[in-house]
């Protein structure tokens, strides 16, 4: 999964190369950071008031009292200094500093780490009904899955082309972990899945490399590991082709269907992603 690169501003020195570009980035931490804990009063973050503040907003040291980390480390971050970072220091210093789920994506992103909570919230109820009411208002056969690639909804248009499964009520005989449809089980258990996409063997290797690429953040969540652990269990063709570590993009192109009625029919997929919520896509097959 892409992140946006960062501009950042020209080394003051006239450095260039990959250390003056370390330098900026850790200053632009530095200054991200300093510029959230200024906005701050001990009230806001339930800390007694401690003497008159020549400063703004809070200490560093109140900062790291928050975080449970050393004063001096957090003080040598804002600082520039070269110094390690870990995920879970990054995200206990984000609680502290109350960033908003942009801002800590942007810290994150400053930083070069990971979020060990990115995406982990589950999807709001009203996200969800938003979800499916697009998918209802997109003509062409259309569906939304999350990052175990659950469905989250799906079109009578949609229904139409997977017959046997998506227009059966329930997990149509192989359900996961969750309980619900999901792609990857129905691709790999479903003998109907095989008479109805073309090349399924070329398919299905491509599905699983675009998988582990998209739940590569995901890896230990507790469903992820769930679906992946029965499916390596369930099916021996996913278990071999998960072994071999492919990774690709996902990317839209044609996808074949000898449907049952229709006879072979093809599409060109596009897959677009929900704003604040980068692990639930909208999959459309497009005439």
């Amino acid at each position: 999964m892409k992140t946006t690169p960062i501009a950042l501003p020209p080394s003051p020195s006239g450095e260039s190369g990959p250390h003056a570009d370390d330098a900026r980035q850790r200053r632009a931490l530095g200054d991200f950071l300093r510029a959230h804990r200024e906005r701050l009063t001990p009230a806001a973050v339930g800390l007694p008031p401690m003497g008159r503040r020549r400063t703004p907003g809070l200490r560093r040291e109140e900062v790291a009292q928050l975080c449970g980390l050393s004063s001096t480390w957090y003080t040598w971050i804002e600082q520039a200094r070269e110094v390690s970072i870990s995920a879970g220091a990054l995200a206990s210093v984000a609680g502290a500093l109350r960033l908003s789920r942009a801002e800590r994506a942007y810290l994150f992103d400053l930083a070069g780490k990971r979020d060990p909570e990115r995406g982990a919230e589950p999807l709001p109820h009203h996200a969800t009904a938003q979800v499916r009411a697009a998918v209802a208002a997109v003509a062409a056969p259309a569906y939304a899955l999350d990052r175990c690639w659950d469905m989250l909804a799906w079109n009578s248009a949609a229904a139409d082309i997977f017959r046997g499964w998506l227009d059966v009520p329930g997990p149509a005989g192989v359900p996961g972990p969750s309980g619900t449809k999901n792609l990857l089980r129905y691709i790999f258990l479903d003998a109907g899945a095989r008479t109805l996409i073309q090349d399924w063997e070329r398919r299905a290797r491509r599905v699983v490399a675009e998988f582990r690429a998209e739940c590569s953040a995901y890896l230990d969540d507790t469903p992820v590991r769930a679906l992946t652990d029965a499916l390596q269990r369930e099916s021996p063709g996913f278990a071999a082709l998960w072994s071999q570590q492919d990774v690709v993009e996902r990317e839209g192109g044609r996808r074949g269907f000898h449907h049952p009625e229709r006879g072979d029919i093809d599409f060109a997929q596009v897959t677009f992603r929900l704003s604040g919520h980068d692990d639930v896509k909208l999959v459309m097959l497009l005439a």
